[in-house]
């Protein structure tokens, strides 16, 4: 079987990596991909953009794919799972209706308020004087999200009013995230720990919890500095124990497909509920995303022991509720390595050295914003560049061997924080 895997980023490369270790995968073909699936064995790169869908349809007619993987959230909300099944194309990933979820911050909150599904309080805007006006009522500490998608960027915290008012004509006014920046959703500010919860839906409404990660936003050590993509990532969140996982499937996954599916939308593929889980153990949702997390895909898929073939096919066939998962016990580590300057302007084209030439039990470094110069040499090509998972029988020896490899590695003014996974390690072994 051929595979099809949409995306070019560093959970493009982990699906990619996951899924040709598969005996039943001939080959994956990664649309448009980066320097690190060009690498893989058994993986190539088509040259063919991720929003493409008439040309990621052609793609996979052409070369017979079996199977299309979609990583990033562009396509789907443009409703590329839509236009596959509908071609007779085998498709995960959800509809666009469903999509939905992500695609509209507005459109959660209220999809949320209608099924009591725990989230904080919040009000959406598109008038600028008027969501000012609001912000003095509310005062701060306040959360000003862009409504649409903004690559994971479309966030300010802001601890000040001074802030949130900037936040706010910065999104409505200057358009800093363009159309996804055309209403604006400000929200309570959530006391807390965050984690990141993501499951795979099958056709049957059947969840399938994947292991728990937390994801690291803020640019700089000790979450300071501005928000991003995502710095890094571990798995699993000790935040999220045994009994606070049940909660967050009995009070945010089951209600959200039944929620949709009394709606009349049914929801398939990867989802990614963000939370802020509470002193009291009360989990509520940051955000949902409908599609694998980046970086968490990183390190959980390095601890997924379970074919992940196995697991999309008996979601799509209706047979993941009797699909059991076995993971590797040893959690892992995922840092981030960025170009200098990111999330705002940076430099593009510097060359990467250092990288591993064997694959190792104990780490790997997935490509993200990379390329191949005209030379062959691996250059930098986006802002997140590298994200680089250790593991090891602790979460510190998991942080030391990710470290490890992440000192290895150089290009001209890499960023990366240096306390990822720093609050599973203070809570001990």
């Amino acid at each position: 079987m051929k595979i099809l895997v949409v995306g070019g980023g560093g959970r493009e490369h982990a699906l990619a990596w996951k899924l040709a270790q598969s005996k039943d995968v001939e080959e994956v073909i990664v649309a448009p991909g980066n320097a690190g699936t060009a690498l893989e064995p058994k993986v190539r790169n088509a040259p063919v953009a991720a929003e493409d869908i008439d040309a990621l349809l052609k793609l996979a007619k052409e070369e017979h794919v079996g199977l299309t993987v979609i990583g990033p959230e562009a396509p789907l909300a443009a409703g590329i799972v839509d236009r596959f099944w509908n071609s007779g194309l085998r498709c995960f990933g959800p509809r666009k209706q469903a999509a939905r979820l992500e695609s509209s911050k507005t459109f959660a909150k209220e999809f949320m308020v209608r099924h009591r599904i725990p989230t904080a309080h919040h009000a959406s805007f598109t008038d600028v004087e008027e969501a000012q006006a609001y912000l003095e009522e509310v005062g701060a500490p306040i959360v000003v999200k862009a409504d649409g998608l903004a690559a994971g960027k479309g966030v300010v915290v802001a601890h000040t009013l001074r802030e949130a008012h900037a936040a706010v004509t910065d999104m409505l006014s200057e358009r800093s995230f363009g159309d996804a920046g055309a209403r604006v959703v400000i929200e309570e500010f959530l006391v807390g720990e965050e984690a990141s919860f993501i499951a795979m839906v099958g056709v049957d409404g059947a969840i399938l919890p994947l292991a728990t990660s937390q994801d690291h936003k803020a640019r700089d050590d000790g979450d300071q500095g501005p928000n991003t993509g995502g710095m890094g990532a571990y798995s699993p969140a000790p935040v999220v124990t045994d009994a606070i996982a049940q909660r967050v499937m009995n009070e945010v996954l089951r209600p959200v497909v039944e929620g949709l599916r009394a709606e009349g939308v049914r929801y398939t593929g990867f989802l990614y509920a963000g939370l802020m889980i509470g002193p009291d153990g009360t989990p509520k949702v940051l955000e949902f995303n409908c599609r694998f997390g980046d970086p968490e895909t990183q390190p959980i898929l390095f601890r997924l022991k379970t074919g992940l073939l196995q697991l999309i096919d008996a979601a799509l066939d209706g047979k993941l509720g009797k699909t059991k998962v076995e993971w590797d016990p040893r959690p892992a580590v995922g840092v981030v390595m960025a170009a200098g300057g990111y999330p705002g302007d940076y430099r593009k084209g510097d060359e990467i050295t250092g990288l591993p030439t064997a694959a190792s039990p104990t780490s790997k470094v997935f490509h993200a914003g990379t390329g191949v110069d005209a030379s062959g040499t691996i250059v930098t090509r986006g802002g997140r560049v590298l994200c680089v998972v250790g593991t090891g029988d602790t979460v510190q020896a998991a942080q030391s061997e990710a470290y490890r490899v992440v000192k290895q590695v150089t290009f001209k003014d890499a960023l990366y924080r240096r306390d990822i996974a720093y609050r599973a390690i203070a809570r001990g072994p």
